[in-house]
C-alpha cells in the first residue's frame, strides 16, 4: 500500500503502552461508500479495520461487534493507499466496549479477564451506563476504558472522562 519496505511512522503515541498512530493513510472503500482512516501500529499479524457502526452504515458493511482480533467472517472491504490496494475477504468490525486493565488495577476494581461490566459515565445532561463492557487484563496494558465515537457522543464525552464500574 505504501511502497517496497515502508516503514509506518509514528504520529502520535496511544493509551495502552507501545501503541501508536502513524502518519500513514489509508482510504477504506465499501459498496456503499469509503473513509479517509490512520494507521495504528505497531504492524500486527492479520489486518483488522476498527469502525463505528455509523462508519460502517457509510462504508455499506454490516461490521459485527467484535472484541479486537476477532475477524474470522467479518465485513469485507478494499484498502487503498498510496502505491496500491488491497481487497479484504474480512476484517472490518466494530469493537466491542472494554476496559484495559493491570493484574494489580483487576485485584482494586474486583475483575477478572473476561468479566463483562457495567460502567457509569457522569456527563452534563447525558450520563450513560455503557453495558456489555468487557475487562481484559494484561500486564502490558494501561488502564483504560475504550470506546468508539458514537458511543463517546451518546453521553456528550470528550477529553478525558472518568466512570465507575456498577453490579
Amino acid at each position: 500500500l505504501f511502497g517496497e519496505n515502508a516503514q509506518l511512522t509514528v504520529k502520535k503515541m496511544l493509551s495502552q503502552p507501545g501503541q501508536f498512530a502513524s502518519e500513514q493513510k489509508i482510504e477504506v472503500v465499501g459498496p456503499r461508500g469509503s473513509l479517509k482512516m490512520s494507521i495504528l501500529g505497531p504492524t500486527r499479524k492479520d489486518t483488522q479495520i476498527e469502525v463505528s457502526l455509523s462508519d460502517a452504515r457509510t462504508l455499506g458493511v454490516n461490521a459485527p461487534i467484535r472484541e479486537s482480533g476477532d475477524i474470522k467472517g467479518s465485513a469485507p472491504c478494499k484498502i487503498v493507499g498510496p502505491c496500491g490496494e488491497v481487497e479484504l475477504q474480512e476484517g472490518v468490525i466494530a469493537a466491542k466496549r472494554h476496559i484495559h486493565a493491570t493484574t494489580k488495577d483487576a485485584l482494586e476494581l474486583g475483575v477478572s479477564n473476561g468479566e463483562i461490566v457495567n460502567v457509569e459515565v457522569k456527563t452534563n445532561d447525558r450520563s450513560i451506563i455503557y453495558g456489555d463492557v468487557v475487562v481484559r487484563v494484561s500486564d502490558s496494558y494501561a488502564l483504560a476504558m475504550h470506546i468508539d465515537t458514537d458511543e463517546a457522543n451518546a453521553a456528550a464525552a470528550s477529553g478525558t472522562v472518568y466512570g465507575r464500574i456498577v453490579r
